[in-house]
């Protein structure tokens, strides 16, 4: 009895590790590989042709040079006013599809919400262009209006950088709030207001406590994506844009220094990763319960 259960056990084993052998080979060749490779090639330092020694210098430049260090803080700081806001708009729109619209209002609301991304964001992006350059319609539309005396450009702000940044993560957001808010039992709302409770103590108490997973779990993936976004930035930002994907690209692309664009590769997985654990902290979240709601 007991080698039967035994060979069970192991047949169950191997089965499992043959089912999750794809994955788990796609996560080392296409993920751990590279980052291993980044990590070797941002500690060390070319001497001579194809020699190569140990060092540092490619952070000590990112320390001392404060060109460097601005971009760093100004691409965290957008990143972070631009994942509040998000949250600050989807998450009504998150109410609104679980909470006040009926029988199929609520799925075609949700649909509504994912048509800007049956395009690829290049498109998204060029849209925005499109409407907001100087000769765009709505420059044109504020000019024919007389709110302006002429067109003008409304594109190369960093209030554009955000409305482009917002737009493009507005459903990573919604839809973790969705998956929190659709447990939320409405006779918990109204057995609150029957004993007077005023809606923003409700909303205080009982909707973002019960809604706090999606909430951490949107933040996470709203503040990684736009960090680590190139394009938006840079269309809508245009060379002033100062991101620091943009200062990893030129390293990379136009400056052929991977040993400096592997550290900075590095200095924002780190930011992201530190912004992670300290989201997890503020929110008193178990990042189990947090990826269950992605």
């Amino acid at each position: 009895m007991l080698e039967a259960t035994a060979t069970a056990d192991w047949h169950r084993r191997l089965m499992l590790g043959l089912l999750l052998a794809p994955a788990l080979l796609w996560l080392f060749a296409l993920i751990v590989l590279p980052h291993l490779d980044l990590a070797l090639l941002s500690f060390r330092e070319p001497v001579a042709p194809r020699v190569y020694q140990p060092s540092l210098a490619q952070y000590r430049t990112f320390f001392t040079e404060p060109l460097y260090w601005h971009v760093f803080v100004r691409t965290a700081t957008l990143s972070a006013i631009a994942t509040a806001l998000t949250l600050l708009i989807a998450f009504p729109v998150a109410w609104t599809i679980t909470k006040l619209a009926r029988g199929r209002m609520g799925a075609l609301l949700f649909v509504v919400c994912l048509i800007p991304f049956w395009v690829s964001e290049t498109v998204r992006t060029l849209g925005w262009m499109i409407l907001l350059r100087e000769s765009g319609v709505l420059p044109g539309l504020l000019a024919h209006l007389g709110l302006t005396n002429g067109p003008v450009e409304l594109l190369y702000h960093d209030a554009t950088i955000l409305v482009g940044l917002v737009y493009t993560s507005l459903l990573f957001m919604v839809v973790p709030l969705v998956g929190s808010l659709e447990s939320l039992d409405n006779s918990l709302i109204e057995a609150a207001y029957d004993l007077g409770s005023s809606g923003f103590a409700i909303l205080r108490k009982i909707v973002i406590p019960h809604a706090a997973p999606g909430i951490t779990a949107g933040c996470i993936v709203v503040f990684m994506l736009t960090l680590g976004n190139y394009l938006t930035p840079t269309l809508l930002g245009g060379k002033n844009s100062l991101w620091f994907t943009e200062q990893i690209y030129s390293q990379f692309i136009t400056r052929f220094n991977w040993e400096q664009g592997a550290a900075f590769g590095f200095l924002l997985l780190a930011l992201s990763t530190a912004m992670v654990w300290l989201g997890l902290k503020l929110s008193g979240q178990r990042f189990s319960d947090v990826m269950r709601r992605t």
